[in-house]
């Protein structure tokens, strides 16, 4: 390695310790042992354009690893990504372009928001999943239009968890020979030596799991390295993982302990890490020779999307329904709003479970959307998650739009992040609502980088019956409706299950649709103003109700049931979306919830605590605040108190609680 390269190697380095030290926060240790990993990609091996970072058929990068943010920032700043030197001198401070840990939209590079170790591993498979997806489909003999590699560095931490396993299998099994994970094996985490708790051998794991595993004993070895990374590209069958042997904080006096893990150097290691490694330059300032050497590097970069253009243009010219096509994909664009009026219509006259009609909502926007592609964690017959007639992706079937994740929710939900990041797939993924708890995070995730990603979640209650309290979800909507972002949608019948599918479509971010395993009756007068969040669907004989009944789901049959035992001056509000509701005007909220009334009953068989904020501190539940039981479905709500009886018995305390209250005044 000549000098000049080992100082460009050098330079990330010690950008990123720098920006760590200057912000008094961060981790120094990945940066410094990973930098020639990072460098023999980005500029050897990854085909990428700096002027322009999101053309389409770029290599994708994805730091799973993303506490070591701070090397990623100084290879985009190095390598002409826009990111300055005062970007570096930020690190970590409010607004700026360089955060703890990458997030999506905010940095030009950075591909997905990474932090949760293990979550950039299943991004990557999702990102590998679309890219072998769209060449499946638009590729011809001669014309590649979509050609391109998914990267994902990771270190220790992502190969303990188990979102990684998972992620890996499906990879294994669906041959994603494009996918290659580079792992920074240090043997350090933050307790110290990873031997006292991973003794794990993850090569032979991966090998079983159907990967290529390459070995580089020496990270320092950039040749080495760049020919691990060309083997494994030449293995179009399997994704390939290169182990890459590092040392912790390499150069510094804390190499190889957990010290340079977590915390900054400090001004006095720092100033002995440079003298190290034999790099004068001051503080943020690259030498000539280094910065020389990345224009040339930029410049050649910079070629890609020229020659990826001349592909388009001959591609558009021989294919030109094919390409209009391929443009829809890319874009996204979703059906016009005359369009997707017809799931309203698709709903019967007759009782049916919400999850049945969530399958004829999907197969219809099937029809309307190519580019709709998902499925579910071994329950699609269960969830109704599967497009008829529209073939199952694998290795051998990479057109198939039907995805079967097999029992793997936690990586299935990351695998549609990185599916929808990637670009020309429109996503969803289902289970049953009660494991959506190995989701969360993931979930979570989408919402972040507002991901328009559809959650189907089906049986949703105590309704699920006889499988008892280990499958009936109880405080599993409180804590969704609790994610920022996050639209949780609880449909009452066939047409709020449709304006749920019209949000989730249309939206900008995450949606989640609870579905039911039971039959409900449809409700009069339900349809588009679920759009609003909650909507008035019987209203009371006065202008100011004397009593709301509130329910979402399966309990608003029997909130207009409870409705006629009480009397006409009850007002039926269904909120099948609480998030939309908020979002809402002022007046609007109040013309459904009028302050003056204030018994008001919420009505759901799960958690009571969403509801306070509407329910105020004179109203009353009818809600879940224990686990189920196994039994009869019919049963449990009965002994659970959601009958009838029960709802008009806690609507009469609550009117007397009220007049009472108003009586002291």
């Amino acid at each position: 390695m000549n000098k000049t390269t080992q100082n460009a190697i050098n330079a990330a380095r010690v950008l990123a310790i720098e920006a760590i030290q200057k912000a008094n926060s961060g981790h120094p240790g990945l940066p410094l042992g990973a930098a020639p990993t990072a460098y023999t990609l980005f500029t050897r091996q990854m085909n990428h354009c700096p002027k322009n970072p999101s053309f389409f058929n770029r290599d994708r990068f994805i730091l799973s690893a993303g506490h070591g943010s701070a090397l990623l920032y100084s290879m985009l700043h190095l390598l002409g990504y826009g990111l300055t030197k005062e970007d570096l001198m930020s690190f970590r401070q409010l607004g700026s372009r360089t955060p703890g840990h990458p997030e999506y939209d905010r940095t030009p590079g950075v591909e997905t928001s990474t932090g949760p170790l293990g979550q950039g591993v299943a991004n990557a498979v999702g990102f590998a999943l679309a890219e072998s997806m769209l060449a499946a489909r638009f590729n011809k003999d001669g014309f590649n239009l979509v050609d391109h590699y998914t990267f994902a560095l990771c270190g220790d931490g992502c190969m303990e968890e188990g979102i990684e396993y998972e992620a890996a299998s499906l990879a294994g099994t669906w041959k994603l020979g494009k996918l290659i994970v580079l792992y920074d094996s240090n043997d350090i985490s933050i307790e110290g030596n990873i031997n006292i708790t991973f003794r794990d051998d993850v090569a032979r794991r991966h090998e079983a799991q159907g990967w290529q595993v390459l070995t580089v004993p020496d990270g320092e070895d950039i040749d080495a390295i760049d020919a691990a990374i060309t083997l494994a590209k030449a293995d179009k069958t399997r994704p390939s993982l290169i182990v890459v042997k590092t040392t912790i904080g390499y150069g510094s006096p804390k190499a190889g302990s957990a010290d340079c893990h977590g915390a900054p150097l400090g001004a006095d290691a720092v100033k002995e890490t440079k003298k190290a490694l034999g790099y004068s330059a001051k503080p943020f300032e690259v030498p000539a020779d280094v910065t020389k050497h990345y224009a040339e590097i930029i410049d050649n970069l910079n070629k890609a999307e020229g020659e990826w253009n001349k592909v388009v243009k001959a591609y558009k010219s021989a294919y030109p329904e094919d390409y209009e096509l391929f443009n829809k994909f890319i874009k996204g664009k979703a059906p016009s709003d005359e369009e997707l009026e017809v799931l309203y219509s698709l709903a019967t006259n007759k009782p049916d479970a919400t999850r049945n009609s969530s399958g004829v909502c999907l197969n219809k926007l099937a029809e309307l959307m190519p580019n709709l592609v998902g499925g579910s964690a071994d329950l699609g017959p269960s969830n109704k998650t599967y497009i008829k007639g529209a073939g199952d992706y694998s290795a051998e079937s990479p057109t198939g739009r039907n995805l079967h994740f097999g029992i793997r929710e936690h990586a299935m939900a990351a695998i549609c992040n990185g599916l929808t990041l990637h670009g020309g797939f429109n996503v969803y993924c289902g289970t049953f609502f009660v494991f959506s708890d190995y989701m969360k995070n993931a979930m979570r995730m989408s919402a972040i980088m507002k991901l328009n990603v559809t959650y189907v979640l089906t049986h949703d209650s105590i309704g699920v019956g006889e499988d008892g309290p280990t499958h009936q979800p109880i405080e599993h909507l409180a804590g969704l409706r609790t994610v920022p972002g996050l639209k949780v949608f609880r449909p009452a019948d066939a047409r709020e299950t449709a304006a749920a599918y019209v949000s989730a479509i249309t939206g900008n971010g995450p949606t989640c649709i609870v579905c039911s395993r039971q039959n409900l009756a449809p409700v009069k007068g339900s349809g588009e103003d679920a759009l609003f969040g909650a909507y008035i669907v019987s209203d009371s004989a006065s202008e100011i109700p004397e009593l709301i009944l509130m329910a979402s789901g399966s309990e608003v049959e029997l909130a207009l049931k409870a409705k006629a035992a009480i009397g006409e001056n009850v007002r039926v509000v269904s909120v099948p979306c609480m998030e939309l509701f908020e979002k809402q005007t002022q007046k609007y909220r109040d013309s459904v919830l009028p302050v003056k009334c204030r018994a008001r009953v919420a009505i759901e068989a799960a958690s009571s605590a969403p509801w306070g904020k509407y329910v105020g501190l004179d109203g009353g539940y009818v809600c879940l605040d224990t686990f189920g039981s196994s039994a009869p479905a019919e049963k449990l709500f009965e002994i659970y108190g959601f009958n009838v009886d029960n709802v008009v018995a806690v609507a009469k305390k609550t009117l007397a609680k009220v007049k009472k209250a108003a009586n002291e005044q």
